[in-house]
């Protein structure tokens, strides 16, 4: 049977869904981003037990078809501009298309009447996030975090990053730059 979690982003939130599947007596065959599967039907007690853990960890349980599909198309996002160890060729639309089996068409318009947002701007905010972190690591330069995050040029990336926060990359870069201390002088 399969559960369906909201707010699940990384793999300690998979490791403290999988934990609080085992302490409310159910067994996760496998756990993934937003998504769980266990080997059987929990009973109302256990998933009343369940859904107060999860929601005391700020996670929810999600059990409506719309829901559901708006969590998967976060989930898809998250996983792709995050953790994919290369950007797909295939256009965003493509991908949420080939994953989910629905007309991005009918996805677009659900994700915008749910989120009141778009699937557009939710993927540009994950990627200008991934921007920032990649920044204050300070181990690639600005081309090649255009290069890895598939952005047709590094004019594009600053153009966006500053659209979104404010200010530029390298502001940004200089701004957490002033928030450390050197070692040697703590």
């Amino acid at each position: 049977m399969k559960l369906y979690i909201k707010n699940m982003v990384c793999s300690r939130c998979k490791m403290m869904v999988k934990t609080e599947l085992e302490k409310a007596g159910l067994q996760p065959v496998s756990v993934d981003l937003g998504e769980v599967e266990i080997k059987e039907a929990p009973t109302p007690a256990q998933l009343k037990r369940l859904e107060t853990s999860l929601n005391a960890l700020g996670f929810e349980l999600i059990d409506d078809q719309k829901s559901r599909i708006i969590e998967q198309i976060k989930t898809l996002i998250i996983e792709h501009v995050h953790y994919a160890e290369t950007q797909s060729p295939l256009k965003l639309s493509a991908l949420l298309t080939s994953k989910l089996n629905y007309d991005y068409g009918y996805l677009s318009n659900l994700f915008s009447a749910v989120e009141g947002s778009t699937i557009e701007k939710y993927y540009i905010a994950q990627r200008i996030e991934k921007v920032k972190e990649l920044l204050v690591y300070n181990e690639l330069s600005l081309s090649e975090i255009a290069f890895q995050l598939s952005y047709s040029s590094v004019a594009y990336l600053s153009s966006q990053f500053k659209q979104i926060t404010g200010m530029t990359p390298s502001a940004f870069k200089a701004l957490q730059g002033s928030k450390r201390t050197n070692l040697e002088d703590i």
